[in-house]
């Protein structure tokens, strides 16, 4: 199953099992740090420096913008997406996820900063996402509007093509073209990476480098601004 003819691929043992435990207890332990710094009123709810439960896309999850140890995945395994993909990639950003019981992820297909994606399991319980391979199927009316949330979405019908993935593998896809789900998690705990790249010769990857911030790893405030905005 090649990329260049399907606009997805599998790519099994991206990352070693050992180190796929690693960021999972990593995430987690994240998580449960946040969590305890947000109920003693040590942080407030809305910044985002140690990840947020108002994720747009998915509601009281716990999910991370730009965590500093996957933004240093993104640039990490560019080029083994580069040799997967057939294409020069332009980093954008990282985003982490760990779901819980009884979330969803709506069918949706992704912004201009996420021409090509992985979604990496990290561990807990199981959940395979379903990607339509139609690309004419499914389709965005009205701008995105935050980091994921779509402002419409009209969904195909398709029953999908169902990927399961193991800690440390990753499913690669052309996440502007190809609509992606979840069905309903019925496990406690999954944690997802997700790494956003644009293909360098596309008409808008330079702007969306870094996801319009001066480098990686800055949160995204720093959207649109550059070093001349700070004095």
């Amino acid at each position: 199953m090649s990329f260049k003819d399907k606009k997805y691929t599998i790519k099994r043992n991206a990352i070693s099992k050992e180190m796929a435990r690693f960021l999972y207890e990593y995430v987690s332990l994240k998580r449960k740090v946040a969590r305890t710094m947000f109920d003693v009123k040590y942080l407030s709810p809305y910044t985002e420096y140690f990840g947020v439960w108002n994720d747009q896309q998915v509601p009281e999850t716990y999910s991370h913008y730009s965590d500093i140890v996957m933004e240093t995945l993104l640039e990490d395994l560019r080029s083994l997406m580069e040799k997967e993909t057939g294409l020069v990639l332009l980093p954008t950003y990282s985003y982490f996820r760990i779901y819980k019981k009884g979330d969803i992820l709506a069918r949706h297909k992704d912004r201009e900063a996420c021409s090509v994606s992985t979604t990496m399991n990290l561990g807990g319980d199981p959940w395979p996402i379903f990607i339509n391979p139609n690309q004419d199927e499914g389709h965005t009316k009205g701008p995105h509007v935050g980091v994921h949330k779509i402002q419409e979405y009209v969904p195909s019908n398709s029953s999908g093509i169902k990927v399961e993935l193991d800690p440390g593998d990753m499913l690669i896809y052309s996440g502007c073209d190809l609509e992606h789900w979840r069905e309903p998690f019925e496990g406690q705990n999954n944690g997802q990476v997700f790494l956003h790249y644009n293909n360098k010769n596309e008409q808008n990857a330079r702007v969306e480098k870094f996801d319009k911030r001066i480098h990686l790893g800055l949160p995204s405030w720093f959207k649109g601004k550059n070093q001349k905005d700070f004095g």
